[in-house]
């Protein structure tokens, strides 16, 4: 175990955590080893040339403005979407980009960002992973300065080539006193020490910040900022309408759906019907969805593409389960947070690799444990909870229309959000050992995603992509 909640929860930026906030961080990356290596002063020209997935679909999915935004030194946690027009506006008008914000240089777009969308890898690399970038920087003569090739291999992750794709995450196992590679390892140590997966988590994430007498605290308060904005984008989303960037013209429906259905229940024409709730996890899934299409503030849950299903699920807990509170929401982040590391460390996050069952899949994997660990589940029922949430997402395809996170992205978060409830409610009203193990469905996962014909993985170039624009 390698992975913090942290790191599987970051507050960022749509519309894509593999294909924006994952190119914008290795642009700063790059950058700051050439400040290092003392060539940023010699540079007058940075090349980006993108390759698979992130040529392919990275127009649509916004990948050339965060390119430059990195560049500038911007990180999705602290850049504010309301200025990235204006940031990008000057540049174009200029003809100039000040590197780190501190180095001006000659670019312009066309030249100095390609998209080589006839290559899958880019050339020379060691590294096997569809989301490659790779930069370059020149000296007044035109000589190579440095260059630096990285992967986004989701969630807004990154490894530079030859480096483990599973290296990037900060945690150090040494010193964590509930290190688990597995389910079951995790599973048989909260029984061997009667302790909750919530808890175990808990300590660990404690560990890393050195066991200082108010860690606990400090993670609480932590993970609380992070559902706090995720309740500040489902508002947003709530309180938001129009027609959604890209050229799809696709228009926000939650605004609408939402006071549709505030008129349904004030009307009393809602009452006694218990499925009632769900269409609010619709909705508020969706309203996430279309905040990160839209470009604006979300959390990464454990990717953009995915990132309404956490969320409507937490709202669900919050608004519809008795004795629902704030400790039932820590269980929730902290449980979902070990099921989603369990599926990042052993097999993937990344749609360009293994298809959305690798996003929408392992989020409402995720928030069906959590779920269930927040109404009060046993580990046993948690474990379950995500495996049925999982294996009924297996071979699901990334295929989005155009490029852009809108069909079927916002609705596919809505359906693993029910999806999520169902699973949970499904495991809570089990006793008996099930037949598939958590562990047995993530490997399941992975070869799936390994044998599915890459032109489904987040290439635009098949399955409602293709159909649709021929249509």
């Amino acid at each position: 175990m390698k992975t913090s909640l942290f790191d599987l929860y970051k507050v960022g930026i749509g519309p894509s955590s593999s294909h924006t906030m994952g190119p914008m961080r290795a642009a700063r990356t790059f950058l700051l080893a050439l400040d290092a290596r003392h060539l940023l002063a010699s540079t007058v020209e940075v090349h980006a040339d993108l390759y698979g997935s992130l040529a392919l679909t990275g127009s649509g999915h916004g990948t050339d403005r965060a390119v430059i935004l990195g560049l500038l030194g911007e990180e999705a946690a602290t850049l504010d979407p309301e200025t990235i027009d204006s940031k990008l506006e000057a540049i174009r008008l200029s003809s100039t980009l000040s590197l780190l914000g501190r180095h001006i240089v000659p670019f312009r777009e066309s030249q100095h960002i390609l998209f080589h969308r006839d290559q899958m890898i880019p050339p020379g690399t060691h590294t096997q992973h569809p989301n490659g970038i790779r930069f370059s920087a020149f000296d007044v003569t035109g000589a190579s300065l440095f260059s630096a090739t990285y992967f986004s291999i989701g969630g807004g992750f990154i490894v530079e080539d030859g480096a483990d794709l599973n290296a990037t995450p900060i945690m150090s196992t040494a010193c964590l006193p509930y290190p688990f590679q597995s389910a079951a390892e995790l599973l048989d140590m909260a029984k061997r020490d009667n302790l909750r997966i919530d808890e175990i988590m808990m300590r660990n994430e404690c560990a890393h910040r050195g066991d200082t007498p108010d860690c606990a605290d400090s993670v609480r308060r932590d993970i609380i900022s992070i559902w706090e904005v995720m309740q500040s984008c489902v508002a947003r989303g709530l309180a938001t309408d129009g027609i959604l960037p890209g050229g799809l013209r696709v228009r926000r429906r939650a605004k609408r759906l939402a006071a549709r259905l505030q008129q349904q229940e004030a009307a009393g024409k809602g009452t006694g019907d218990p499925l009632a709730p769900l269409d609010w996890v619709t909705i508020y899934a969706m309203a996430v969805n279309e905040e990160n299409a839209a470009g604006s503030r979300v959390v990464t849950a454990p990717t953009n593409g995915a990132a309404g299903v956490i969320p409507a699920v937490a709202h669900y807990y919050r608004n519809y389960i008795a004795g629902a509170d704030e400790a039932g929401i820590l269980r929730y982040f902290l449980t979902s947070a070990a099921i989603g590391i369990l599926y990042k460390e052993n097999a993937s996050i990344s749609g360009a690799e293994v298809g959305c069952q690798g996003e929408v899949g392992v989020a409402c994997s995720m928030a069906a444990g959590g779920l269930a660990a927040a109404m009060g589940g046993t580990n046993a029922q948690v474990e379950h909870a995500a495996e049925i949430g999982m294996e009924h997402n297996l071979g699901m395809t990334c295929d989005p229309i155009g490029g852009l996170v809108q069909i079927p992205c916002i609705e596919r978060n809505a359906m693993g959000a029910v999806k999520a409830v169902h699973a949970c409610r499904m495991a809570l009203a089990e006793e008996d050992e099930h037949k598939v193990s958590l562990d047995q469905v993530i490997r399941t996962m992975y070869e799936t995603g390994l044998d599915m014909q890459s032109r489904y993985k987040e290439t635009s170039l098949a399955g409602l992509a293709l159909n649709v624009i021929e249509c």
